[in-house]
């Protein structure tokens, strides 16, 4: 995903600082690829396609990464896969995170469950002790950062000046649609801190979605009142995700769904406001959050007695139950102290 893929490049900085002569290839997904476009510290993407899941193409893949001659494999997606692509690389160090066959593969191996020691949050600490292995002395915080070049940036203000966006008033990015129905705070709360946002700051809304999801957002738009409506401007998003990341670098914060969008928005250096969903693990993805410029809210933060009574598996298919009492009111509060910020 998106987000595993930009939180796992701070790994390349790391190795750089202690090693600048290395050269340093990341295998992704292609449509990842945005996240870490630029980023000065890879030599090299390797992009693994569709079509390279089918049986031939993969033993053709495999025999590619071995004619590489890696000294080192750090496997972070940690798949039956990608076990036996580090396996297949002959690397002297090849580590991962343990599962019950961990030791067929890998030469190190470390436990995703952690207890956090810094404000960087599990995410980093659980893939900055991956380094272990080769160097004692990595660094353990290092926040995940998005390279845009001039041109889009440029493009971006040239987008927002165009469509009457009014640089004295603030701009927030609204992500109002998570990857998933499990993972989006229902459309009618949404519509009521929207209310609320724009009540308190008189801010221009921009929402985060793609085009095939125009209907799901206009939805949420017909939700507020005519004078929310007047501050969304619908008709700006990106065409395609680096857009979307150089328009979020012209916001002044980014608020909703938890997930690669807020994750995003850190790496910009951008202020965010995250709503998880309730059935997730909020400390596996609060990275670098202080209460003041990243907040974050979980159902379990206003009703923990609910999660005292609960397996992992029971909580996942009461998802839309457990949104349906996460009220607006437990989150405005909270979201009114962040609103502070972030006024011009």
């Amino acid at each position: 995903m998106i987000g595993d893929v930009l939180t796992t490049s701070i790994l390349f900085e790391a190795l750089r600082r202690e090693y600048p002569e290395a050269e340093l290839h990341y295998l992704i997904y292609p449509h990842t690829r945005p996240v870490v476009e630029n980023n000065p510290f890879i030599n090299k993407l390797i992009l693994f396609e569709d079509s390279d899941k089918k049986p031939l193409n993969f033993v053709s893949f495999l025999q590619k990464i071995k004619k590489e001659k890696y000294d080192a494999v750090i496997d972070v997606y940690s798949k039956f896969g990608t076990a036996l692509i580090s396996w297949v690389s002959g690397a002297k160090f090849r580590i991962s995170f343990k599962k019950w066959y961990s030791r067929h593969f890998y030469t190190a191996v470390f436990d995703r469950n952690i207890t956090p020691k810094t404000k960087a949050g599990m995410a980093i600490e659980k893939r900055m002790q991956m380094l272990q292995p080769l160097h004692k002395n990595f660094p353990k915080e290092i926040k995940p950062k998005i390279y845009l070049t001039v041109s889009e940036i440029y493009s971006a203000k040239q987008l927002l000046s165009r469509s009457g966006i009014n640089s004295e008033k603030p701009l927030l990015m609204i992500s109002v649609l998570g990857s998933s129905k499990k993972k989006t705070y229902p459309p009618e709360y949404i519509a009521v801190l929207l209310n609320k946002i724009v009540k308190e700051t008189e801010a221009q809304l921009l929402f985060n979605y793609i085009p095939s999801q125009l209907d799901e957002a206009h939805n949420i738009y017909t939700l507020c009142n005519p004078n929310t409506q007047k501050h969304i401007y619908l008709n700006i998003f990106g065409n395609s995700l680096r857009e979307f990341l150089a328009l979020t670098s012209q916001c002044d914060a980014l608020i909703g769904n938890e997930g690669g969008a807020v994750n995003m928005a850190k790496a910009l250096n951008i202020p965010t406001f995250a709503i998880f969903s309730p059935s997730l693990n909020k400390e596996n993805w609060n990275i670098f959050e202080d209460d003041i410029t990243n907040v974050s809210v979980h159902l379990q933060d206003f009703v923990p007695e609910i999660y005292q009574m609960k397996t992992k598996k029971e909580l996942k298919s009461q998802t839309a139950e457990m949104y349906n009492q996460f009220k607006p009111e437990y989150i405005s509060a909270k979201l009114q102290q962040f609103l502070k910020t972030i006024k011009k």
